[in-house]
């Protein structure tokens, strides 16, 4: 079996434990003699403490065995029980072996009494099992503050991971959007589709530089709404109108990536865009740390086919971010949606 080395924890527990055990055993020994005869201080008390560091650092090394074999909170139980039958039956007897040798070589003439053994096997065993309970509690303690760990970082990346999956899902989604009214105005307009591959380049330079993480300021997030509302209106001209409004005291606030943008581009996916019928987008903040993106509601009569990556991909991000007050409200002349805005504590 592999030597382990004590817990500090453990060696501490000797040396405040030992000198209470010498004193109790000397006081059964030595009744009535034990302070104040010096043979006693200068023989029997090393020798009980030399014995007590052998079977201290027996028992350390069943304890580390018996936790390397079965070292699991779901474990508990069968570590207790094996513990507390060695202590019963290995343990604590083996320190009745004091009181046979001190018989048997008449150590300070002292002889065996049958009271001697009952009081020295109570002794034994409550500090045994005073000190056994007390480490299984701090390794009870070590193990649960482990799992919660371990819990938090399969949590984390879990989080990571469904992050990266609902990027991948926005990325290749706005870029093929893009691509379609690229091509669109390559067929219409040269010179607005030279303007219009300049400003998507902006604005997927901001996509790949801020969308790491995941999340992203309100101030960010603003700037890169107003570079892809260049984009439609270059397209959809008078069609479609933007206003913002947005407190600048919540410009350090967070928000998830993208979710303007989802939300803008949602918004045109379902809607009349044109001259004669504009869809009116508003932006703005409110009290209690709320972003709301506001448009008119003018269904189309057939509409695309929803690809579900917007809303859906906004409420997920707040799920994985624990974050509530994300909410969808559809009135009869409008649709509107709060996000609610993260405090940045950096």
């Amino acid at each position: 079996m592999k030597l382990s080395r004590p817990l500090k924890i453990q060696v501490i527990g000797f040396w405040v434990s030992m000198p209470a055990i010498t004193l109790a055993w000397n006081a059964i020994l030595y009744p009535g003699r034990f302070l104040t005869d010096w043979r006693v201080w200068a023989f029997s008390w090393p020798l009980i403490y030399g014995i007590g560091i052998v079977s201290w650092y027996i028992h350390i090394q069943y304890d580390h065995y018996i936790r390397r074999k079965y070292p699991t909170l779901r474990q508990t139980n069968k570590r207790i029980f094996l513990k507390a039958l060695a202590n019963l039956i290995v343990m604590t007897p083996s320190v009745l072996f004091i009181f046979y040798a001190y018989d048997y070589f008449h150590i300070l003439g002292y002889h065996l009494r049958s009271a001697d053994l009952k009081w020295g096997y109570l002794i034994g065993l409550s500090i045994n099992m005073l000190f056994e309970t007390l480490w299984e509690v701090l390794y009870l303690l070590e193990k649960y503050r482990d799992s919660l760990s371990e819990k938090e970082l399969l949590e984390k990346m879990n989080m990571d991971y469904e992050f990266e999956n609902l990027k991948g899902q926005v990325n290749p989604h706005f870029l093929f959007n893009c691509f379609n009214t690229l091509s669109s105005l390559i067929e219409e307009d040269k010179k607005e589709a030279e303007h219009f591959l300049d400003e998507l380049s902006k604005v997927y330079r901001y996509l790949l530089r801020n969308n790491e993480d995941g999340i992203s300021t309100v101030e960010k997030e603003i700037k890169f709404i107003q570079s892809y509302y260049e984009l439609l209106r270059t397209r959809y001209g008078e069609g479609l109108q933007l206003s913002i409004e947005i407190d600048r005291r919540y410009y350090p606030y967070q928000l998830p990536t993208l979710s303007l943008q989802l939300l803008v581009e949602n918004a045109v996916k379902h809607n009349i865009v044109s001259r004669q019928q504009p869809l009116i987008m508003e932006i703005f903040t409110t009290a209690g740390n709320k972003l709301v993106v506001n448009n008119n509601l003018q269904r189309r009569t057939t509409n695309k086919p929803s690809t579900r990556i917007g809303l859906t991909n906004i409420r997920a991000k707040y799920k994985l971010m624990k974050c509530e007050g994300f909410q969808v409200v559809e009135g009869e002349n409008n649709f509107m949606v709060v996000l609610p805005l993260i405090w940045n504590n950096n």
